[in-house]
This record gives structure tokens, sequence and C-alpha cells, in this order.
């Protein structure tokens, strides 16, 4: 085996030289062939403290077992948007700067923690992707579909507009809609590996559908306070479409294989990174999880494109404008002349140009921005304002009916949501869009009027 074999098996890099000499070794002394030796390698790794001792691979094994945790390489710096983050989260940020491959990082002002990588951290890599710093909801995503419909008509109308959202979406947990729908996604290659082959009916099934947690259909109204020529519209109101979700369960099934794998693959001296455990981009599965992630992006896309399909064709509406944006996921880009693969967990593309959305809560305003392509950010932005409760203490502290009459008497109409949603488990928007100024332009702004959301009491499965 050549150092790079080594490498791409799992050896450390602070072991190569040891493991082989002790290839070498065996092989002179005609104890196995290159082949066994490559065999034995794999098994070390997997077990090291059973081989010290071993005559030929003493050596290797205790300088795997041995080797201190603060031997890790000195983590890279990032940098912050926003005062309003727990410590948790930066701790995360600052664990996810220790791992090897890492190139640059940031963290948005939407940030509080999540799995490996926090909810608003930014992660460049070079030649890996890890992925739990793409995380579950695999290119989770915002859609505004702008209508030809007055804004009037969202109170003349109204019992119309809530027909449509309530028979054009389906949310939940497991929940998908009774018929298939139709989409050229599904005409894909969904054997790019085989949680997406196996998963390929239930996709099918979940097509148009969202699920728990923080997704949302809502129909509100676009402010724009002048004309933009990249949308096509003029100064004014306008009703239109809001919806966020995502990949469903498949892309679940995607982040949680390839998850176990690399754990499975991470080199003992890197043990203390968990769920931060990577894939190389060149390695078999490296190249079915990158897949699988474009594939589920593909797929994501499709469900809002279904939804809103669904949605505006029951209201007999048409669309003049849109805008769509996607989290959650990893790109190869150049920054600082190399390339490298950019994990936005919870934080959006936000280039020079660029267009996204970032939401607020279910009573409070998204926007619609422009990116003006910060290099230190890696060129993203929030996804969107970021929690400051967690869903549990959300439950135990606020009672939803109470709240949905309170935002009805303001002009919010929810049809349906959960406790753990309500707008006071969110951050500031206002904030939060202040503390990015020098990362997006605002565009125009999204006030929601009629607002649904899984209603069932299912935990987030995305």
């Amino acid at each position: 085996m050549n150092n790079r074999q080594l490498r791409r098996a799992g050896v450390p890099e602070y072991c190569i030289k040891t493991a082989v000499t002790a290839i070498k070794n065996v092989i002179a002394d005609g104890v196995m062939k290159g082949s066994e030796a490559k065999r034995k390698i794999r098994e070390l790794l997997d077990n090291p403290e059973l081989f010290v001792g071993d005559k030929y691979f003493n050596d290797l094994a205790r300088e795997i077992v041995e080797e201190p945790e603060d031997a890790l390489a000195d983590p890279i710096d990032y940098r912050t948007w926003g005062d309003d983050i727990d410590d948790a989260a930066h701790n995360q940020m600052h664990q996810a700067c220790k791992v090897p491959s890492a190139r640059g990082a940031a963290l948005m002002p939407d940030a509080h923690v999540g799995y490996g990588l926090p909810i608003g951290g930014v992660l460049a890599t070079e030649g890996t992707v890890i992925p739990y710093a793409v995380g579950v909801d695999i290119a989770c995503r915002m859609k505004l579909s702008v209508i030809d419909m007055p804004t009037e008509t969202l109170g003349s109308k109204f019992r119309h507009f809530v027909e449509s959202l309530e028979g054009g979406t389906v949310f939940g947990v497991g929940r998908g809609h009774e018929r298939k729908q139709d989409h050229a996604v599904m005409d894909a290659d969904w054997s790019v590996c085989a949680v997406t082959r196996k998963s390929k009916d239930k996709a099918w099934k979940q097509l148009g559908s969202s699920g728990s947690g923080n997704h949302f259909a809502e129909f509100g109204v676009l402010t724009l306070s002048a004309r933009d020529e990249e949308l096509g519209l003029d100064a004014g109101e306008y009703v239109s479409l809001l919806s966020h979700s995502g990949s469903r369960g498949t892309g679940a099934a995607v982040c949680d294989e390839y998850s176990r794998i690399a754990q499975q693959k991470l080199p003992q001296r890197y043990k203390s990174l968990g769920r931060l455990a990577w894939l190389d981009l060149s390695s078999q599965a490296g190249s079915e999880y990158w897949n699988a992630m474009n594939l589920m992006g593909e797929y994501a896309s499709a469900n809002h494109a279904v939804l809103h399909r669904n949605v505006i064709k029951l209201l007999g509406a048409r669309v003049i404008a849109g805008v769509e944006n996607h989290h959650n996921f990893a790109w190869k880009e150049t920054h600082g002349g190399r390339e490298v693969v950019v994990h936005r967990k919870g934080a959006t593309p936000a280039g020079e140009g660029v267009l996204g959305v970032i939401p607020g809560s279910m009573a409070t305003p998204a926007y619609i921005v422009r990116g003006k392509g910060h290099a230190e950010s890696m060129n993203s932005a929030s996804h969107g304002a970021g929690r400051c409760m967690s869903r549990t203490k959300a439950k135990a502290t606020y009672n939803y009916q109470q709240i949905r009459k309170q935002l009805e008497k303001k002009g919010v109409h929810v049809l349906s949501a959960g406790a753990d949603e309500v707008p006071y488990v969110y951050k500031n928007i206002e904030q939060v869009m202040a503390e990015q100024q020098d990362l997006v332009r605002i565009v125009a702004r999204f006030d929601p009027k009629i607002v649904k959301m899984c209603g069932d009491g299912s935990r987030p499965e995305d």
C-alpha cells in the first residue's frame, strides 16, 4: 500500500511512516502478502488495542491508541456575526474547526446548537464532505412564488386561500399524498446508492409534502419599495406563497447511513470529533454520498415545486415571479484560490448578487435578500431568525391555542402548528438582519397572513 492508499484506508497522517514500515517488514519476512497486509491494517484501525504487543504491528497500534486527544491539529479560526449565540454553539464551532481538512469557517447570527456542526455554521473543507455538517434534512429550502391576485383578496377570498392551503399541502412525519404526484425528479437515477434506491417509493409518496418542526407553507404580502429588474416587479404589494421544507425521510436516511460509515472510518486520533466524521470525496462512500446529496437537492426542490403547483392551481392563480434558495447542503466552490467543499448547515448562499429568502417566524417578516459576497462568511448568510428556546421548553411554556388567538387579533391566521413553533421561540429577525448588513441587502419584505404547519404533535424528522 502506498501513502495515498493508507490515507484512504483511514490511517492517520502521523502514523503513515510507521504503517509503511510495518507492511514492509511483514512482506519482507514472508509473513503475508500485500493484499493480506492491507486487510490487516483495516482490522487494526477497527480495533488497535488487539494489536498492541504484535511483533509487526505493535508500534502502529500503540501510536493510534496512545495518541492524546490534545494532539489534534490547532483549529482554524472562524468569524462570528451576531452576539446572541449560546456557548454550546460556539463550542461546536470550535470543535468543527479541528477537523484536519478544515480550511475556512464562519458562524451566522441565527446560530444555535445542533448536531455536529451548529445550526448557522459554515465550514469549508478540502477533499472531504461531512454528512452531519450538511445535516439530516438535506437541501432544506425556501421557495417564494408571487401570484397575480390583489392583496385585498386575502380578506375578501379568505376561505378560498385557506382551502387551497389545506387541500394542496400535507404535513407530518411519514405523511405523504394519497395519490402519487408527478415530477421529472422521479425519472432521475435513484440508484446512486442503496439508500436512495430502496427509498424511492417512499420518496415518491412524500413528493410535494412537508415534514414537522419548522416547516411551513403560508400566504402573505410581499412589499417592494423599489422596482427590481431581476424579479421583474415594480414597487408595490403582492400576494405571495412562501414555503419551507426539505428532502423528507429519504434525506434523513441518507444522512444517517453515511454519517454512520464516516464515524466507523474515523481514525482513532479523531474519535472526539464524533458526528463531524468525514468522507474522502475520492472514496466510494464519499462519491456515493455526494451523488445522493445532490439527488436530494433535486428532490427537495421538486417537493416545493409540486406544493406550489398544487396550492396555486386550487387557488386559480398564476405565478408572476419567484425566488428559491436552500441550506443544509455542501457546494464545491473556490475560496482563496483553492477548491473547497463549503458546508452550510442552517446557512444559505449569499454570493455577490445571489437572491434568497430569510424567514422570521409565523408572525414576523421574511426578507428577500441579495448577497454581497463577503469572503470571510464564505459567501454565506443566515437561513432564518434562529431558535432561542428548545422545543421541550417551548411546549412547557406556551399554550398554542392561546397564542393562536393572540395572533389572529393581529391579522395572522394560523391554521395548524405546535407550541414549539410560536414566535417567541425565535430570535428577533430584525436584529438578525441588522447583524448581517455586510452579508446581504434587503430587496423586499414578506409579512405572513395565513400560516399552515404540522399540527399533529410529531417530533421533527428533518
